[in-house]
């Protein structure tokens, strides 16, 4: 019976998510690449500190890295269940001239803790730059947004106002902090190198006859082949899980922004004021074809939401960590750690196509603003009727009353807050009358939104950005 793809479960974050770059990094293919370099790197190593491999050997494995045959590894693995030496089993039959030589004093952690490290720091690398690819997005939309006046929410409520792109700035600020915190974290990256089985080197120690110093100078070397400025400096089988929490934490982080900037899109695309990309033909609805669903930021906080759930999972394997090694960490990395990078990538690229078609409804924005200055300007016109000689206590009172009665007129459907006629009606504000009409600008009550946009833009945002501007400008065109 014939098989296909839709007969078995395939990942959405592969399918339909995350893009190509980070699939192919976490990749069986990829991940076998880097065990058999890390394998030819050990030789070469071994072989420059005196042990018996000639260059035919070398040779041999070099031309066979890519030449990896899965269906036989697959079967060897059945037979052996053990997946590391099911690879070395394939290789060697590759490269026959070199299978006495292939991963010669080496432990299995060898090969998949510092593959993990190489593709860990890769993915890692590519989480900056589409950091950075989304921050350019939200950059240009504040320095284009930054005096477009709106009403700012606290508790969801009305508050003072404010400006769009000021509230971008909220956004993007979150996003440098963990722009710098993906950058830390690629420097981070803990390099296991050649430490045996229980991290004493004991192995190798063997294989250079007690020579303690080429011991020291093949973990360095390995380091250095694989771009590491050292290995860590003590570990037992592995290298310390601990540090695949701290990377989980910093991806964490970043679903953390996105989850909040989505939710913000998806609260205003209810009131109106903003709206996502929407496509010529997308339907919104199966049922109400009049729907505009903010379905990109709503798919953004769903996957944010399964990669901030997998924190935990790595804090709980690195705490199981038994002595020098335990097994029970390696089923649960080969999920949450791909799953992780593949969630965050899918967001980022989510994220940064949302921004560079984000639209204000500018009239809407206004309208509710407008709609509720008369409220915003009491302060004012309270300070200058006690300027022109009126009695604080008497005017609050009015300002209250008239205040009251014209929300609970909107509460019954008024269109129109009718406060600032209340109090133009009333003798005791006779004396500011005339000056009402010019107290309702929005632009009045922004405060200094607009100039603390465009200085965090100019001070902060631009800084951050520059050393990656020659690599921004990716397609962050959604799949479905």
């Amino acid at each position: 019976m014939s098989t296909s793809p839709h007969d078995e479960y395939e990942s959405p974050l592969v399918t339909r998510y995350a893009g190509r770059g980070m699939r192919k990094l976490f990749s069986a293919r990829h991940r076998i690449e880097a065990w058999r370099q890390l394998w030819i790197w050990l030789a070469e190593a071994e072989r420059d500190l005196g042990l018996e491999i000639d260059e035919a050997q070398l040779a041999a494995m070099r031309d066979a890295r890519d030449d990896i045959d899965f269906d036989q590894a697959a079967e060897f693995e059945a037979r052996f269940r053990h997946d590391v030496m099911a690879h070395v089993h394939t290789y060697g039959e590759a490269a026959p001239e070199a299978r006495g030589v292939i991963h010669l004093g080496a432990t299995s952690c060898y090969v998949t803790d510092n593959a993990d490290a190489m593709v860990i720091r890769e993915a890692l690398e590519q989480v900056e730059v589409s950091l950075a690819e989304a921050i350019d997005a939200y950059a240009a939309f504040a320095k284009e947004t930054a005096d477009v006046p709106c009403l700012a929410f606290t508790h969801f409520q009305p508050a003072q106002p404010t400006t769009v792109g000021k509230r971008a700035c909220l956004w993007l600020q979150d996003l440098l902090s963990d722009l710098e915190a993906i950058h830390e974290a690629v420097g981070k990256v803990p390099f296991l190198g050649s430490k045996g089985t229980t991290g004493t080197q004991a192995s190798f120690l063997a294989l250079f006859d007690g020579d303690e110093q080429k011991c020291l100078a093949l973990d360095k070397a390995i380091a250095e082949k694989a771009g590491f400025p050292a290995p860590v400096p003590v570990s037992g089988q592995t290298y310390p899980r601990k540090a695949d929490y701290a990377i989980c934490a910093a991806l964490g982080g970043v679903a953390v922004t996105a989850h909040r900037i989505a939710n913000d899109i998806r609260l205003l695309s209810g009131l109106r004021e903003l709206a996502e990309p929407f496509e010529k033909e997308q339907i919104g609805s199966s049922a109400m074809a009049y729907k505009q669903n903010p379905m990109r930021s709503e798919r953004i906080t769903a996957l944010a939401r399964h990669v901030i759930a997998l924190v935990p999972e790595a804090a709980n394997t690195a705490a199981e960590q038994w002595l020098e090694r335990t097994l029970d960490d390696s089923a649960a990395r080969r999920i949450y750690l791909p799953e992780a990078f593949l969630g965050v990538d899918a967001i980022l690229r989510l994220l940064a196509n949302v921004g560079r078609g984000l639209h204000v409804n500018r009239a809407v924005a206004r309208a509710r603003l407008v709609r509720e200055l008369p409220f915003m300007a009491t302060e004012e016109i309270l300070m200058r009727a006690v300027k022109a000689g009126g009695d604080r206590q008497v005017l609050h009172e009015q300002i209250r009353v008239h205040s009251l009665a014209a929300k609970d007129r909107i509460l019954e459907g008024a269109a129109k807050n009718d406060l600032m006629e209340r109090i133009a009606g009333d003798d005791a504000f006779a004396a500011v009358k005339d000056e009402l009409e010019g107290l309702l600008e929005p632009e009045r009550f922004v405060g200094l939104a607009p100039q603390q946009t465009r200085a965090f833009l100019a001070d902060h945002v631009e800084p951050a950005l520059a050393p990656y501007r020659s690599r921004l400008g990716a397609d962050v065109s959604i799949k479905v």
